[in-house]
């Protein structure tokens, strides 16, 4: 069988569709004023989905409707990925928000797609916006520029297996004064599913691991935000956001363990795990900003922001059935906070086909984790706190930037280019241990995007940047997770930043069709994966993170929109990167080859003027996770179903997930140097939901805000 190359599998589902677009006349009397609003829209930075332009968002929550956003795929397990890539920020309204620091999974599960304005994903973020997020930004639009007057929308929903969800968006504005507010929350049960994990070691003393359990878990989250802005007069401008959330849950699971050996049974117990999570986030800022007589393109901004969350987790473990299992039942609970200030001083001025733009920032965080295990004494009959397997640990971090950025702008082409200077402090202290670490970085990251426009339906954009990735608290925190104690998990503090650089070139065609593609090469060194090794006299897998990975590597996007008649058009969303990772591994260097994939196919058909379905099939590949293994694949299937009841106002919609299978298998393969391990998660696959959404509203004049503010898209995930 022939082989294919790598630029015949990146260019597979192009060759496959491309034919749509292409394969009709590009001209401009077949152009109909009835054509169907595009919901892609592609600049020389950044590409735009417009949610109100597609029907499906009015069945499906925020995180689904991200599989058909270019760049952005989710895999299996329900993981955002921004060009093949896992480091990433997530703005809302340009700005970063505490909904999207702690859990923003969860969050973006509980959001209808109905209430969000449209998605932009910068491919290429000018130097403006802060150098986190080694795959990009994403930036979540929740409300719409009002004339005097308001609107909104409600979204009532509920989903089998999982439960009710409400959200809903407002904006108005009465004179000077303007509001623009969302908010929401959903319940999530989740039935019991089963789970297992598998070790087979080899070396002096092999053995084999099983573990066969059963989980359950039940939870509940609730959000809202809102945007405030006051006119001063025609030169002073004020505006203010503050966001909130929290959630909470809980869940039982047992589990049953046997470890065995060539003489037989090593050791063996049954685990009970009644286990608790949640936390809440709050962030709010203002921002000043001063107009200019003599130049209205010169603006000069002053913000301030404040943030913090707090996330806790509790396990309280208990064992029976014991053989040769001799650790005692114990308790673990961790409680760590982050918060931060930032402020901030923007100015920009534009004159003819000229825009300049600088500013300076400082960010001031300070991160806490304290982490207690206490084990059960028999002599006492109760739990008692151990110093040793306890732990306390404190962060600080600062970071001075500097940016500034030129923009040209003419009929042949436009450019944005700029340099951002970003000088970090880092200085963490380990109370329990009484050591501590301090990192000093200098990172000078320059970026440049162009578009060059063909015709009046097509253009070449391009672009490069340099972006960072500094270790959140997640990764730095050294607690051992020690709820499944075979398999025991931990933080590094030394961990050091990461920096990548992207090269990218797209394509962008609309007619009767639309057509959008990109190619990028990426590459970097030092990425923080996960590692994980065997250790035989304890019989423990153990799994840290490390600075353990030289990165490069294509990837494409294509996307495809095609009205094949009045009633059916078709949509394919494809997400494709091959690359490689060399790092050590078990103390030999070890080059893995690695791919992604996503693709994402709707079908829609209208039947009359109230009533649409939508078909769509989506394909995730295996999803690498560092040197030693992958996660697997899986297709998914849906139908929709949607019905205007008031014609653009209060829309029924149905849609049911996977109807020909109820479970999904997944599994997580990790193979190294005397040992492999396989998870499987049980989860319900088929779910049906059901949505109620309604949209309202009465409009004069623009809403006026500050065109600069907090950008903070440099919070480490």
């Amino acid at each position: 069988m022939k082989k294919l190359s790598i630029q015949s599998i990146l260019l597979l589902p192009l060759m496959i569709c491309s034919s749509l677009v292409f394969g009709q006349q590009q001209d401009l009397k077949e152009v109909s004023i009835k054509a169907r609003k595009s919901a892609i829209k592609q600049e020389a930075d950044r590409v735009s989905y417009d949610m109100q332009a597609d029907p499906e968002s009015k069945t499906s929550n925020l995180l689904e409707m991200l599989r058909k956003v270019p760049y952005v795929t989710v895999d299996a397990n329900e993981n955002i990925m921004l060009k093949g890539n896992s480091s990433y920020k997530i703005l809302i309204n340009g700005k970063p928000s505490s909904l999207m620091e702690r859990d923003p999974k969860t969050i973006l599960k509980s959001i209808p797609a109905s209430t969000i304005l449209r998605i932009e994903v910068y491919t290429t973020p000018p130097a403006k916006y802060d150098a986190e997020g080694l795959g990009g930004v994403i930036n979540i639009i929740t409300n719409k520029k009002l004339v005097d007057g308001y609107n909104g929308t409600v979204n009532l929903n509920t989903r089998f297996p999982g439960g009710p969800g409400v959200g809903a968006s407002f904006s108005a504005k009465v004179g000077k004064f303007g509001i623009s507010a969302f908010g929401g929350g959903n319940l999530n049960d989740n039935p019991q599913t089963t789970s297992g994990m598998q070790r087979t070691t080899t070396g002096a003393s092999p053995s084999f691991l099983d573990q066969e359990g059963v989980n359950k878990s039940h939870g509940k989250n609730g959000y809202a935000g809102t945007e405030l802005s006051y006119e001063i007069d025609s030169l002073n401008l004020i505006s203010g956001n503050f966001n909130i959330s929290g959630s909470n849950a809980s869940g039982l699971s047992n589990q049953t363990t046997l470890l065995t050996g060539p003489g037989g049974v090593i050791n063996g117990y049954h685990l009970q795990n009644n286990n608790s999570s949640g936390g809440n986030g709050f962030d709010a800022a203002v921002n000043y900003q001063l107009g200019f007589k003599n130049n209205k393109n010169k603006l000069l901004t002053f913000s301030y922001r404040y943030f913090k969350y707090n996330n806790n987790s509790a396990a309280n473990i208990t064992t029976a059935n014991r053989v040769s299992y001799t650790f005692p039942d114990y308790n673990q609970e961790n409680v760590t906070s982050a918060s931060e200030q930032t402020v901030q001083l923007d100015f920009v001025e534009g004159f003819k086909r000229w825009t300049v733009e600088a500013g300076i920032k400082g960010i001031f965080r300070d991160n806490t984790s304290d982490f207690n295990y206490s084990a059960f004494v028999d002599s006492l009959n109760r739990f008692e706190n151990d110093p040793v397997l306890s732990n306390q640990y404190n962060s600080k971090q600062n970071i001075l930037a500097a940016y500034n950025t030129w923009g040209y702008n003419t009929d042949a082409f436009s450019v944005k280019a700029g340099l951002r200077i970003e000088r970090t402090f880092t200085d963490a202290d380990f109370v329990s241990t009484a050591t501590v670490a301090h990192q000093r970085y200098l990172d000078i990251l320059p970026s440049v995007a162009f578009n060059f426009p063909i015709n009046k339906l097509s253009s070449i954009n391009a672009g490069f940047s340099q972006r960072l990735k500094r270790p959140g608290l997640y990764k730095l925190n050294p607690f051992v997770d020690r709820s499944n104690p075979n398999f025991q998990s931990y933080g590094n503090p030394d961990l050091k930043q990461v920096e990548i650089s992207d090269t990218r070139i797209g394509y962008s065609l609309s007619g009767k069709g639309n057509l959008n593609l990109g190619v990028f090469y990426d590459f970097g060194s030092g990425l923080d994966l996960p590692l994980s090794h065997y250790d035989p006299t304890t019989k423990i897998t153990y799994t840290t993170y490390e600075n353990n990975g030289d990165f490069k590597g294509f990837g494409n996007f294509i996307n495809i929109n095609y009205p094949l008649t009045k009633q059916l058009s078709i949509g394919i969303n494809s997400n494709i990167m091959i690359f490689s990772v060399t790092g050590q591994v078990d103390g030999t260097i070890k080059t893995v080859h690695l791919h992604t994939i996503g693709i994402y196919n709707t079908l829609g058909y209208t039947f009359d003027d109230s009533w649409r379905a939508n078909v769509n099939v989506d394909i995730n590949g295996k999803n690498p996770t560092g040197l030693q293994g992958f996660s697997s694949g899986v297709v998914n299937t849906g139908l929709s179903v949607n019905k205007q009841i008031i014609k653009n106002q209060l829309v029924f919609s149905a849609a049911v997930r996977n109807p020909f299978t109820k479970y999904r298998y997944a599994q997580t393969q990790t193979t190294s140097a005397g040992f492999t391990q396989t998870q499987t998660d049980q989860s319900y696959f088929r779910n049906f939901t059901f949505s109620l959404n309604y949209t309202f509203g009465k409009l004069k004049n623009a809403v006026q805000k500050t065109k600069r503010g907090i950008n903070n898209d440099d919070g480490a995930r």
